[in-house]
């Protein structure tokens, strides 16, 4: 594309990946601008000042789960809704780079200047007199009218990131429940959902590159300990879940089994019922079978007794009040870790920041001695991205209240401290595991001896059964069973 403004060929030919294009027209735009060389030469050429933002731009994650032919609709839809019906111009470009699928984005262009009926540029801004309160103009010593500026549109409100972003996740939502999908999207952080999950930290190109060619990073590093801790802790907030709400429910519904029969609450007899039940079904194996299941049984069964009666756990409601010591022990090792690793996070970004910095600052040290506007902007543009980076790195550092004078083996120390605090909360997560595994064992085992209808609230017309009732009626049931097949010997003799 031919630039009018430095009066020079740009030649995108080199770009690859490219599935779809297409810019956007409000109904009051020129339809020469559906052609992206006339489009951004006249937004250029609106502006007078040399460093004037020419647009605005951002990327759009598409995903896997919709097919790519719908890809263009998609995006279409979002772009009229959200910018191209207030009057903006949306040019989009849907990329697929190497390796092929894996990461599918668009990258999106959108004017920052109204237009009138005609098509003519309007200013982005104008002047408006500030009024006392007589409603008159206000002079200053100067001898000129105070004012202020005042933007034509608000399309640069904070307000509107929130906006286009919710409607960004309202439009694949729409596509994903289309297609029968039944993933959802949801642009809030993990905090503002109300989900006790650990994020990652953002990797850059460079540390993605790194990771790919086997390079472990720190940043790399820490992602792969969190998503092992969030697993982890995923797996013990399901089983204290369902430990917790099975003994609430136990015990709010089958008051009964304290008032009629204290004794079937101890979970020893109980479990010693499941070994006699398991007894019982292999009445048909063979001898050595029956002796193999028994001794399996027995062993299984025998070490969840000891961990029972080494925390000193007979009765459900003791076996509640353990689980509640656990899920304490669970959270305190968890806040520990999030606190780790929000903190080995701002220094793996310290760290990234400081590289760029010191790698960048040459070219950053060269734009700022050239004296010559012109000069100075031309140098900008073809020093663009290496700007850029500087630029970010360094925001980010002074939002750390940090400089390039940082002491960076402090921090790598630090970081390692780090490291080792976060894996020892991680061995704390561990020894939790351990210790909810005979508690689980114990709830299956028990809930084959009340069988699945324990906490179950039958209809009123069929009476509502407790435990104690259950247990009875497999009492019962195995009576019978055993009387039924005594009958049927004492016929084959």
């Amino acid at each position: 594309m031919f630039s009018e403004y430095d009066q020079k060929t740009k030649n995108y030919s080199g770009k690859r990946g490219i599935l779809y294009t297409e810019i956007m027209l409000p109904s009051n735009a020129p339809p020469e601008y559906a052609n992206r060389e006339t489009l951004w030469n006249s937004v250029e050429a609106a502006e007078k000042q040399w460093n004037a933002q020419l647009a605005r731009r951002f990327v759009l994650a598409l995903p896997k789960e919709v097919p790519p032919e719908r890809y263009p609709q998609m995006v279409r839809d979002y772009c009229e809704k959200q910018f191209v019906s207030k009057g903006m111009i949306a040019d989009f470009a849907i990329h697929d780079p190497a390796p092929p699928g894996h990461n599918v984005h668009c990258h999106v262009m959108l004017t920052l200047r109204a237009m009138d009926e005609q098509g003519k540029w309007l200013p982005k801004s104008r002047k408006v007199y500030d009024l006392d309160e007589n409603g008159e103009r206000i002079r200053l010593p100067s001898g000129n009218w105070k004012s202020h500026k005042e933007d034509t549109v608000d399309w640069n409100d904070q307000k509107y990131a929130e906006v286009w972003r919710q409607g960004w996740a309202d439009t694949v939502n729409r596509y994903l429940e289309a297609e029968g999908r039944p993933e959802r999207l949801d642009l809030r952080s993990y905090e503002r959902q109300g989900l006790d999950v650990i994020p990652t930290v953002h990797m850059g190109p460079a540390v993605v590159q790194m990771e790919r060619r086997g390079i472990q990073t720190n940043i790399g590093n820490l992602n792969r300990d969190i998503k092992a801790a969030n697993q982890m802790l995923y797996a013990i907030r399901k089983t204290i879940r369902g430990l917790l709400d099975w003994i609430e429910e136990l015990i709010q519904s089958e008051k009964e089994l304290l008032k009629e029969e204290a004794a079937s609450t101890d979970l020893g007899v109980l479990l010693n019922d499941y070994l006699n039940q398991r007894k019982a079904e292999r009445n048909d194996w063979s001898w050595s079978g029956q002796q193999k299941g028994d001794l399996k049984d027995l062993k299984d069964v025998a070490r969840a007794v000891v961990y029972l009666q080494q925390h000193k756990i007979l009765t459900l409601e003791q076996l509640h009040t353990v689980l509640s010591g656990v899920k304490q022990k669970a959270s305190q090792a968890r806040t520990g870790m999030r606190k780790a690793e929000k903190r080995m996070k701002d220094i793996a970004g310290i760290q990234s920041a400081v590289a760029v910095c010191q790698e960048q600052k040459p070219v950053h040290d060269k734009y700022l001695k050239i004296g010559w506007k012109k000069r100075q902007a031309a140098f900008a543009e073809s020093h663009q991205e290496e700007l850029k980076a500087y630029n970010k790195a360094y925001r980010y550092l002074k939002a750390q209240h940090i400089d390039l004078n940082v002491n960076l083996d402090a921090l790598e120390a630090e970081y390692s401290k780090l490291q080792s605090d976060h894996a020892a909360f991680a061995r704390q997560l561990e020894q939790v595991q351990a210790e909810l595994k005979p508690l689980n064992d114990v709830r299956y085992w028990v809930g084959q001896i009340l069988g699945p209808e324990q906490v179950e609230v039958l209809d009123k017309a069929e009476g509502k059964q407790s435990v104690v009732e259950q247990l009875r009626k497999k009492d019962e049931q195995s009576k019978t069973s055993r009387e039924e097949k005594s009958k049927e010997s004492n016929c084959q003799r």
